[in-house]
């Protein structure tokens, strides 16, 4: 049986919420029903989700979807204001990342051969090892403006 935030929400459409946001380990299938902005961290890690379609647009904390079953960033927040984890998915593109991530990103342990299609600025560290490909700090630096560390 599928099971959405708007299930959780009992069908309440709510388009922001000023602190934090946790549907974590709910066995949630999809996003429809999220908040459109989210003032503060939104946590929907370990689930059953395979896209993050129907989630918020913008997230001022971090973002973690870790643990789930992503094989699509599409539908995901177009920015965030600290970190985006999407660690532990099934991805094998970063399509659909948001455009500007301002703390660190973790795409470790997915199925990646390309980081075409990841986020343009990433204001802390980026960490991509556990790849299927082995992915350089060069590689990284000559697709994405990190600021801090390259984990690869």
């Amino acid at each position: 049986m599928s099971k959405s935030v708007k299930d959780i929400l009992l069908g309440v459409k709510i388009n922001k919420v000023e602190g934090n946001f946790w549907c974590r380990d709910k066995k949630l299938t999809s996003l429809e029903g999220s908040p459109e902005t989210v003032e503060g961290d939104f946590y929907c890690s370990f689930n059953k989700l395979t896209s993050l379609e129907g989630g918020p647009k913008i997230v001022k904390g971090n973002f973690w979807c870790h643990e789930n079953k992503l094989t699509s960033l599409e539908g995901g927040p177009e920015t965030v204001g600290g970190n985006f984890y999407c660690l532990d998915n099934k991805l094998t593109s970063l399509e659909g990342s948001p455009k500007t991530v301002k703390g660190s990103f973790n795409c470790s342990y997915n199925q990646l051969t390309s980081l075409e299609g990841s986020s343009e600025t990433v204001g802390g560290n980026f960490w991509c090892h556990d790849n299927p490909k082995k992915f350089t700090e060069e590689e990284v630096r000559n697709l994405i403006n990190v600021k801090g560390r390259i984990i690869v």
